[in-house]
């Protein structure tokens, strides 16, 4: 089965497309980091130099409030955004370089399953954020 495309996401959600939206669309679902806002926007500048931040903050906006995107502040910085692909998140976040590592773990999503059970809840999503700096070996 193919990974739908935000694009196709967002139609499906009757989100209304212009070239505008799709190119924010585009530059988040090709991002291999975690972009601000200020850095989605250079990248769309550079396919369309007439884009509006304002535009860009708007389709942010509008793609949170229907969950194809999330936004994290991690460490308190500014809103970075990626993909929301599943209910299960886990990141590594280098204290000194503000890298983000997306990183999956079978053992630490089975212990959060565990301690959310014992609690007496059934776990429906997760977001773990580890904070550190890369060893100097």
């Amino acid at each position: 089965m193919t990974e739908t495309t935000l694009v196709e996401n967002a139609r499906a959600q009757g989100i209304r497309l212009t070239p505008q939206r799709e190119l924010v669309f585009n530059v988040i679902e090709d991002a291999t980091d975690h972009p601000d806002v200020d850095r989605i926007y250079e990248r769309c500048r550079q396919v369309d130099p007439a884009i509006a931040i304002a535009t860009v903050y708007r389709t942010l906006r509008v793609l949170e409030d229907h969950e194809l995107i999330a936004s994290h502040a991690f460490g308190n910085r500014k809103s970075r955004y990626e993909l929301t692909r599943s209910n299960k998140h886990n990141h590594l976040i280098d204290t000194g370089s503000g890298e983000v590592i997306n990183f999956d773990n079978d053992e630490i999503d089975a212990m959060i399953n565990e301690i959310a059970s014992r609690m007496g809840y059934t776990l429906e999503r997760h977001q773990l954020e580890l904070y550190g700096q890369r060893s100097k070996d």
